[in-house]
This record gives C-alpha cells, sequence and structure tokens, in this order.
C-alpha cells in the first residue's frame, strides 16, 4: 500500500486526476472503475479541464460504476448515474455504449447483479478503479456488517449512508433503502486501486483502514489484502494517522 498525503481537497482533487489521465495516457483502451462518492468531484473536475486544455481522450476507455440505488429509474434526480453523467461524463468524450451502470430499477434485480457482474468479466476485469470512503468504513456501498457479498449484489443501506446521500433527495424518506454494489471480490481483483480520502469526517475510518487490522466492520480495511493500492489522502482525514 502506497499511501500519499497532500495539503487539502484542491490538492487532492488535482493529484487523483492526473494519476487518472496518466493511466489513461498508457492505456487508452482503460477499463475504469468510478465510485460516485462526493470526493470524486474535484477529481472529476480537473479531468474534465485535461480533456479540454490537453487533449485527453476518453473515447476509447470503458467506465464501470461502482454502485446503484434500487428502486429509482437512472432520470432520477438523486441517481447516481445522474450525479456521474452531470458532472464528468456529459463533459467528456466517452462513448455511450462504453459507459456501463448497474440498472436498480430492473424487473429482476437478482439477474441484473449477475448481468453486471459478467459484463465486468466479458471486459476482463477493472483495470484501474477509484474509490472512496465513507465515514463508517464502507467502500462502494459495502456496509460494515457480519458479511459481505463477494460479487455484485444487492446490500441493505445504513441509515448513515442514507443520511449522507439524502440532501440529492426531498427527504430522508425517500432515499432508497437498498443498492446494488460491486462484490468485494469484483473489487479486490482490479489491477490497481486507488483510494480517495477528504476531510475531517473520514479522519477516523482512514485510521482504522491504515491500522492493518482487517475486519469486516471496517470494509476499507480489506484492501490492506490488495496488491497495488494508493491511497490519497489530505491533511485533515490524514489527522488520526500514526
Amino acid at each position: 500500500m502506497r499511501i500519499i498525503k497532500v495539503k487539502n481537497y484542491e490538492a487532492l482533487s488535482i493529484k487523483a486526476a492526473r494519476i487518472v489521465a496518466g493511466q489513461i495516457e498508457l492505456k487508452p483502451n482503460l477499463v475504469l472503475g468510478l465510485s460516485t462518492d462526493s470526493t470524486s468531484q474535484g477529481m472529476f473536475e480537473n479531468l474534465t479541464k485535461i480533456h479540454k486544455q490537453d487533449n485527453l481522450s476518453f473515447n476509447y476507455i470503458k467506465v464501470f460504476k461502482l454502485d446503484e440505488f434500487v428502486g429509482i429509474k437512472k432520470e432520477h434526480p438523486g441517481s447516481l448515474n445522474t450525479y456521474i453523467q452531470r458532472e464528468f461524463l456529459d463533459k467528456v468524450d466517452i462513448r455511450t455504449e462504453n459507459f456501463h451502470t448497474p440498472n436498480g430499477y430492473a424487473e429482476d434485480i437478482k439477474k441484473e447483479c449477475h448481468r453486471y457482474e459478467n459484463k465486468i468479466k466479458e471486459v476482463g476485469g477493472i483495470d484501474f478503479l477509484v474509490l472512496g470512503i465513507g465515514e463508517n468504513g464502507n467502500i462502494a456501498f459495502l456496509e460494515p456488517g457480519n458479511s459481505l457479498p463477494l460479487k455484485t449484489s444487492t446490500i441493505k443501506l445504513s441509515e448513515k449512508t442514507r443520511e449522507t446521500h439524502s440532501s440529492n433527495f426531498d427527504s430522508l424518506k425517500e432515499v432508497p433503502t437498498k443498492a446494488i454494489t460491486m462484490g468485494l471480490d469484483t473489487i479486490l481483483s482490479a489491477d490497481e486501486i486507488l483510494l480517495l480520502a477528504s476531510g475531517k469526517s473520514k479522519a477516523e475510518a482512514v485510521k482504522k483502514m491504515l491500522s492493518r487490522e482487517v475486519s469486516i466492520k471496517t470494509p476499507a480495511s480489506l484492501l490492506n489484502l490488495h496488491r497495488n493500492i494508493t491511497v490519497l489522502i489530505d491533511k485533515q482525514a490524514g489527522k488520526n494517522m500514526k
């Protein structure tokens, strides 16, 4: 595990964008896994700037979104699909057919999970995966608990996670209680992982993740099992580090 600590969120966003851009330059047909965690927003802004100023093309990459809410259409203002389209995909030259997302409004959710998992396998897995970390140590929508799904699955969302996303809905009651998420094995099978953490609210989760004590009570700690991961954090998120 490599740890990069920067001054603030702005520096983190610039660094993350440069890392992702470098991966695309090395492999123009990169299979890129993307989080819709709010920490990624600054990275998306900077990737858009690099696309416009340096002619970085996303034309041949394939993007797989980590997760999506169950029970709402992809066009819903609160969907994670709407977020990533608005903040990033609509601003670059990625082909529509190269963007993949789980359909949380599918008639058969279990079948949809299998379809999405198989789609990832069809392209040979994720080359480079960008993750965020939740205040409770979750990654994607893998919540702390007694067990974690290995493959793309539905999962019940914690109240903390629902509260985090409530600003995109009219009320907390409207926030879905379930989501489709990539599983632990799907995530750990990525060739390389970049985890982003910003802000003092993430400091305790970062501390637990970096303690090297692997536990499903802190899903992010399981990333210690990965052979090629970079953790990019700002000063506030890393304030509890030893």
